[in-house]
């Protein structure tokens, strides 16, 4: 079977968790949200455009391959807003339009955001047999490669710190998939050594978990199984739903 295998590397990442209050926490790996939506901007999909963002949560099945966590960053946000009556009625399609109020109508709200630094994974992607997937793997990467709207990972103070050089790679699970990933990824990079043997980027980081769900296989058995509140519901409106996430924890070769 086909999978698309690509990676996520940046300084900065934010995997979104269920906001409480003012604190807004991220996870140690991507989200299946935060998938979709960057799918979704490869593709140039506007964010008003229900449909299509629920086929690309129904269409594939996502297994995550954790390289590093990185470590934590702890932000004190502060943030300006219009009430919400000065909005009633006013179109504010960008942040300028939104504070496009006297300056003594705005308040200021206070918020905790949380980023990982320096944190790695890889993504394999396979088409759900029991939904048509709304495009093909080669066209998504085709996407990754050129998108329409801009990539981050997260949020938009985090892009991507290396490209995301999709594969389509044929394998019997997502774990063979990533380990000929890295096979691959390793051989570019020594293909690419200038004159003196310098080489571009840096070699892959060994995985030390996959995190899949029920619609990928994965090719291992996992250990634990958690309930993530990041199945995509309205992206418009930021509603999510439960879904269960398997997770294979791996050992690395000495």
């Amino acid at each position: 079977m086909d999978y698309l295998v690509f990676q996520l590397q940046a300084p900065l990442s934010s995997w979104g968790e269920p906001a409480v209050g003012e604190f807004r926490g991220t996870a140690e790996h991507p989200s299946q949200s935060a998938l979709v939506g960057l799918l979704g901007a490869a593709l140039g999909v506007e964010r008003g455009d229900e449909a299509a963002h629920a086929s690309l949560r129904d269409g594939y099945g996502f297994a995550v391959g954790l390289q590093s966590a990185g470590s934590l960053l702890r932000d004190y946000h502060t943030a300006q807003v219009p009430p919400r009556s000065a909005l009633k009625g006013r179109p504010n399609a960008t942040r300028r339009d939104e504070l496009a109020v006297p300056k003594l109508d705005l308040s200021t709200i206070l918020s905790t955001r949380d980023y990982r630094q320096n944190a790695a994974s890889l993504v394999a992607m396979q088409p759900r047999g029991s939904h048509p997937p709304p495009h093909t793997l080669p066209a998504l990467a085709a996407a990754l490669r050129e998108p329409r709207f801009t990539l981050y990972l997260g949020r938009k103070a985090c892009p991507p710190a290396a490209p995301l050089w999709p594969q389509v790679i044929a394998a019997e699970s997502a774990k063979a998939a990533f380990a000929h990933y890295a096979h691959m990824h390793e051989a570019a990079r020594q293909a690419a050594a200038d004159k003196r043997g310098r080489l571009p980027l840096e070699a892959l980081l060994p995985l030390t978990r996959i995190a899949f769900d029920e619609h990928v296989h994965a090719g291992v058995g996992h250990d634990l199984s958690i309930r993530r509140k990041d199945r995509l519901i309205r992206r418009k409106g930021w509603q999510f739903g439960d879904r269960t996430e398997h997770i294979a924890l791996i050992t690395p070769k000495v």
